[in-house]
């Protein structure tokens, strides 16, 4: 959880008067307050929220959810001027390989708001760019830049730049080893052949992200009035949000936006604070939240969220990152509805609740693993073609029954199909863990029928790094002994790709194909950089737990 300070003083200024009824408003906001003392007030502010990181972006926000300053904030944003271009080589293809840039002009800084922005930059570095794993975030006066800038990777020994708050030159390497803030983010560049740079106009590095800046061109003061903005990383979606939570943010300080076109293969403009839009039924609103409203109080509880609404169709701010679906904007307004109007009701349905019958055999078989020193685990049902398919070795042509997610807000766009890449996944994220490793999940899988219906099935896959055939055959048969149902193995070479030829058996109930088991083939651990010999099988529930119903 994110703590943001806010000086009490100011808010009382711009906001109103901090009495018990506005402490009230600031809780129900959802912004709880953990601290109020004679020159401060501290806010807890959730991770779905990054946008209300500063003083700026919650005092725009709370303005709105008061009903002072309600709906869609417009900003201006002024076109590229002639050398505002930020050139990306191809050598950061594979180390960081996109970026996101502006310019803001007219700042009048003084030491609060340097400190407001210094705050941000890094709580948007722990959350939203996960600790600067998925996005680094540089503030440079402009003054001190000649553009155009370039983006690109060099080797460690000819990088060379005095980093922030030192007073000699270091080279890349140096820095990783000799400078605080190198020693703690080292780790985002270890085996890097060569590291990212920003280099100006005049060759002169602004910084090497996502470790540090220059202390010559990357340090802003009370005198700077003009900015530049990047945001470096993985995910240009996630990159784009946090320069628009920035840009945002300087512009309420009376700052003037301009936008950098950005020379990839092709041409990008940033930043771009283009509403988000997604329709809304108030249906779905009363039936969800259990209310009578009206369009018009929709429209009136939406606006006092930031948003504006015409239509069925909801403009949602640029720096919002929380808003994915419809159901989001639902509780948006809630939130303006006030959580403390609605009334707790007893149903009107009496019904007497069991446990399902599944859920107690799913249950039992987890218990009889955890008996054999197993450890369950949950993976998530999202996940994608990379790690479903390509780590798996399984080629594009037999890529085939999966369900694709459209316009998926993160690279996580199809429902998986088994649970084998999800144990590997679990296996490969604890490669320097204690070994054995016996892990097993019950879960989920999802496939595409002939008539686009989605089917859902429930799995096990149980896996033993390190393990062999031998090994896993006996949990298996343990398994099944104690569930009292009989089994078969039959050799097979018609077997999923992952596993060893001839180290291979399909898994038959009643004759039954119900799943294979199994060692890892080399190749695969490869992909996976698994360092131990992995066994594994997987089987389909859906057949057991047929059984077990006409038992009873």
């Amino acid at each position: 959880m994110a703590v943001i300070n806010i000086n009490k003083k100011q808010f009382e200024k711009e906001i109103g008067k901090l009495n018990e009824k506005m402490q009230e408003r600031i809780v129900l906001f959802g912004t709880p307050i953990e601290e109020i003392t004679n020159e401060k007030i501290r806010l807890e502010i959730f991770p779905n929220r990054p946008d209300l990181l500063s003083y700026s972006g919650f005092k725009r926000s709370f303005l709105a959810f008061l009903g002072k300053k309600t709906g869609l904030k417009k900003y201006k944003i002024d076109k590229p001027e002639k050398n505002y271009k930020i050139i990306i080589d191809s050598s950061v293809k594979d180390i960081r390989p996109y970026t996101a840039c502006a310019i803001v002009k007219g700042l009048k800084l003084n030491d609060e708001k340097i400190k407001e922005i210094i705050d941000i930059q890094e709580k948007l570095h722990t959350t939203l760019g996960r600790k600067r794993k998925k996005a680094a975030i540089g503030i440079y006066p402009l003054e001190k830049i000649k553009l155009p800038i370039t983006y690109k990777a060099l080797e460690p020994d000819k990088i060379k730049f005095i980093p922030l708050e030192s007073d000699k030159a270091m080279s890349g390497l140096q820095i990783l080893q000799k400078h605080p803030a190198g020693r703690k983010y080292a780790h985002l560049l270890a085996g890097k052949v060569k590291f990212p740079v920003f280099v100006d106009g005049n060759k002169n590095i602004l910084s090497m992200p996502p470790i540090i800046n220059s202390q010559n061109t990357g340090k802003i003061d009370e005198k700077t009035k003009d900015v530049f903005i990047e945001c470096s990383g993985f995910d240009f979606k996630i990159l784009k949000k946090c320069l628009n939570i920035i840009v945002a943010n300087l512009a309420d300080m009376n700052g003037k936006i301009y936008q950098m076109e950005l020379k990839y293969k092709k041409k990008d403009i940033t930043p771009d604070l283009t509403p988000q839009k997604e329709t809304i039924y108030l249906e779905n609103v009363n039936k969800l939240l259990g209310l009578n409203l009206s369009e018009k109080q929709m429209k009136f509880f939406l606006e006092k969220m930031g948003h504006s609404y015409e239509k069925g169709v909801v403009k949602i701010p640029a720096w919002r990152t929380d808003i994915l679906h419809e159901v989001d904007l639902i509780e948006d307004v809630a939130i303006a509805y006030g959580y403390e109007k609605f009334i707790p009701e007893i149903s009107e349905i009496f019904t007497i609740g069991e446990e399902d019958k599944i859920e107690i055999i799913k249950r039992k078989i987890a218990e009889i693993l955890a008996g054999l020193r197993m450890l369950e685990v949950s993976n998530y049902h999202l996940t994608n073609k990379e790690e479903h398919f390509r780590k798996m070795g399984i080629p594009e042509k037999l890529q085939k029954e999966f369900v694709e997610i459209e316009e998926s807000k993160t690279e996580y766009n199809i429902l998986r199909k088994g649970l084998a890449p999800c144990i590997l996944k679990t296996l490969s994220k604890n490669i320097d863990s204690e070994y054995p490793q016996k892990i097993f999940e019950i879960g989920k899988v999802f496939s595409d029928s002939e008539n686009k219906k989605i089917i859902e099935n429930e799995k096990l896959a149980v896996a033993l790094a390190p393990g062999n055939f031998t090994e896993i055959k006996q949990i298996l048969e343990y398994l099944f002994k104690m569930l009292n149902i009989k089994i078969t193995l039959n050799e097979t070479n018609n077997s999923p790709l992952w596993f060893i030829e001839g180290r291979i058996g399909k898994i038959l109930l009643n004759n039954e194909h119900i799943g294979f088991i199994g060692e890892i083939h080399p190749r695969i651990l490869k992909n996976w950089k698994i360092k131990m010999p992995v066994a594994l099988f997987e089987i389909d529930l859906e057949e057991i737990l047929k059984k077990f119903e006409k038992n009873d």
